[in-house]
């Protein structure tokens, strides 16, 4: 594996592959690996002859009272993870090579993003759509990968890549759970351990909504009441919003059928994790 931190250089040897005829996929990551981001990378592996990993905290999707300075970063366990993984060139960019001196232009996301975390964090989306955007200009792959954990980002870069006619498609892979079934994030480190235990809870409150939905349940506020009550149980967890809302618009619906996603974030004193289900 090699490993690069030259976007000139990184650009060069993508141009060679794809006059060669071989096919890029592009694995965009913050780093702090785990299993997760190796499900993308196997999906990579198995539909593409190149894999580029990026590993790069990006500053710009993170608003100023959020957690960039803590973020958790472990490059040389992402870089041993990334190459027994199979991943071909792990992009490991400064700040300054990505937003060098004099950068002016963001992309701005339109009405997507005026739900769900776009509503709780202002801001956030320009910087993922910019920097995804950058990403994808540097490695022009035929196919990149995303988590659906977070979905609403997989929408709304989607929609990016769309509007701008990149002839790349964009892969959405499946959550994966921990044994006890919450979301992989890098951001489980920072839970107490009472924090730990309670926060499966997010998942079996997304479960039962659906159970309920599939016994006949159509109307969504009393299903995020359920969820509500679930959650609610735990002192120390604190409610951004629960929501379901069609899958391709993230409008929030009052009738649910086929085509929503269940979606919630939810603090855990001072960490946010998110969740979400496909109905249907």
């Amino acid at each position: 594996m090699q490993i690069i931190s030259s976007i000139e250089k990184l650009s060069q040897i993508c141009s060679d592959w794809r006059r060669q005829g071989l096919a890029i996929g592009l694995v965009p990551t913050m780093g702090y690996l785990h299993r997760g981001h190796l499900s993308l990378v196997e999906a990579a592996v198995k539909d593409n002859d190149k894999v580029v990993m990026s590993i790069f905290v990006n500053p710009t999707q993170f608003g100023p009272n959020e957690d960039y300075q803590q973020y958790p970063r472990d490059l040389g366990a992402d870089l041993k993870a990334a190459s027994n993984a199979g991943v071909d060139i792990a992009f490991c960019p400064t700040e300054e090579e990505m937003y060098p001196q004099g950068f002016q232009n963001y992309v701005e996301p339109g009405p997507l993003t005026s739900f769900l975390c776009g509503k709780s964090r202002p801001g956030h989306f320009r910087g993922v759509c910019t920097v995804v955007l950058k990403l994808l200009n540097i490695v022009t792959p035929q196919n990149a990968y995303f988590g659906q954990k977070d979905y609403q980002q997989f929408v709304v870069l989607k929609q990016m890549v769309k509007d701008f006619n990149l002839p790349i498609v964009m892969h959405c892979m499946p959550i994966i759970r921990e044994n006890d079934n919450l979301a992989l994030s890098s951001r489980n480190i920072y839970l107490t351990a009472e924090q730990r235990q309670a926060a499966p809870k997010l998942f079996a409150a997304l479960i039962e909504a659906e159970q309920m939905y599939a016994n006949g349940e159509r109307n969504a506020a009393v299903l995020e009441q359920r969820i509500k009550e679930i959650i609610g149980n735990y002192p120390d967890a604190r409610i951004d919003y629960i929501a379901i809302a069609d899958k391709n618009t993230l409008e929030p619906l009052t009738n649910v059928e086929q085509g929503a996603v269940i979606a919630l974030a939810v603090w855990f004193g001072k960490t946010r994790l998110i969740d979400n289900f496909l109905l249907g």
